[in-house]
């Protein structure tokens, strides 16, 4: 955000100071990165030549997988690709169909369509912004071989109900948790509540490595598999040179892994900042009349809080333009953003799409459409990591807008 000298109305803004800038990082991921410069071991592959080193990858590997309490992880280049690895491993073939909510990174639908599946979108819950479960079942076909829900902003999705549906269609769940790493529903770590989960490491992730991804599942076979398409066709117990399988290289480095290892260390205690500081918000909201916050389901033991969502009120979105809401908060020095377009209208995924089914796929997603275009906002993750009276300057400058109209 470009902040103004002035605050809309010509005054001085709520907020001057800034909010804390990420990533944040010290001298772990130096000392970390340093140590794999110095071993010769770079990448995902080759030989250690130091005795006195270990390989960053498969400790972070391991810790990633105890900490979301899954029996494998399995580490990739980013998060778009373990969703396609992910799919593949679990049996989806080109042509074949993918329930996704519309309401997501492009990236959900476009890992489906990079192996030839189709994504079938399916709209979402009014107060949580999560994949609707209630509706998934009328848009099961034939041809539908997985759902994947999204574990958006680090809420996670009605577990519990995507997996009765999808045990009873015989289906796969592929839990999109991006954005969710370390949430957990009814005291499960989400990533291995489905058949696999899958993270992404990207520099803006409460987690990050800049560029990465994990696949995560507690089911031996599939682990397996999914380590393979990852490492070009091979086996663990294979030869160097024996390929089982049509694979790629998907393969992250050991610089990448040792700065997860570094952020490691600071995770839980950011996410208890995150917490407080969105519980505060919360409480503050409520009290301005012409905002809504999303409902938190019961059964959200722990949400990651990548992202803080909340709404106008669709009783005043006939008075305030959400475009012209969000320009004058910013104005105020609050860093409020739009959020997604629906997939279900992007002209990419249709286009691909119509490609791939030589048809006109048309999917009517009304909650998804009407939220984003006139009632959602975002504050990113960095926001919560601010003190406590930033949080109290967020809902001023919101009091102070909402208040113009």
């Amino acid at each position: 955000m470009e902040k103004l000298a002035l605050a809309v109305d010509g005054g001085t803004p709520v907020r001057i100071d800034e909010f804390p800038k990420w990533p944040i990082f010290g001298q772990l991921e130096e000392q970390l990165i340093l140590e794999v410069v110095r071993s010769g071991k770079w990448g995902g592959t080759g030989v250690v030549h130091s005795l006195e080193y270990t390989p960053k990858l498969p400790e972070m590997e391991h810790k990633f997988a105890e900490l979301h309490q899954a029996a494998h992880a399995i580490s990739v280049v980013n998060g778009t690709v373990a969703i396609t690895v992910a799919l593949q491993a679990a049996g989806v073939r080109p042509g074949d169909e993918v329930i996704v909510p519309p309401y997501t990174f492009i990236a959900t639908a476009a890992a489906a369509l990079a192996y030839g599946a189709v994504p079938v979108f399916v709209d979402i819950e009014e107060d949580t912004l999560l994949l609707d479960p209630e509706k998934v079942s009328g848009a099961i076909t034939s041809r539908t071989k997985a759902i994947v829900p999204v574990h958006l902003a680090g809420a996670p999705a009605n577990m519990s109900r995507i997996n009765e549906i999808a045990a009873a269609h015989k289906l796969r769940v592929i839990e999109d948790a991006a954005q969710a790493v370390g949430a957990s529903w009814e005291g499960r770590s989400v990533g291995a509540i489905g058949d696999f989960g899958t993270f992404s490491l990207q520099s803006s992730k409460n987690l990050n490595s800049g560029e990465g991804g994990i696949i995560l599942t507690n089911n031996d076979e599939l682990a397996e598999i999914a380590w393979s398409l990852c490492n070009v066709g091979r086996s663990r117990t294979g030869a160097w040179y024996q390929h089982d399988r049509i694979g790629q290289n998907y393969r992250m480095t050991e610089l990448q892994a040792a700065i997860v290892l570094a952020q490691m260390t600071r995770l839980e205690e950011q996410m208890q900042l995150r917490e407080k500081n969105a519980k505060l918000l919360t409480e503050l909201l409520c009290r301005i009349e012409g905002i809504e916050v999303l409902k938190l389901d019961p059964r959200i033991t722990r949400h990651a809080n990548h992202l803080y969502m909340f709404r106008i009120a669709s009783a005043m979105t006939d008075q305030i333009d959400k475009t012209d809401f969000i320009r004058k908060v910013n104005a105020e020095g609050i860093p409020i953003s739009h959020g997604y377009v629906p997939l279900n209208r992007n002209e990419a995924i249709v286009n691909a799409t119509r490609v791939l089914t030589g048809e006109d796929k048309v999917y009517a997603c009304p909650v998804s459409e009407r939220l984003s275009d006139k009632e959602v906002l975002w504050l990113g993750q960095n926001v919560l990591l601010a003190d406590e009276q930033a949080m109290h300057d967020v809902a001023a400058a919101i009091q102070k807008v909402i208040q113009s109209y």
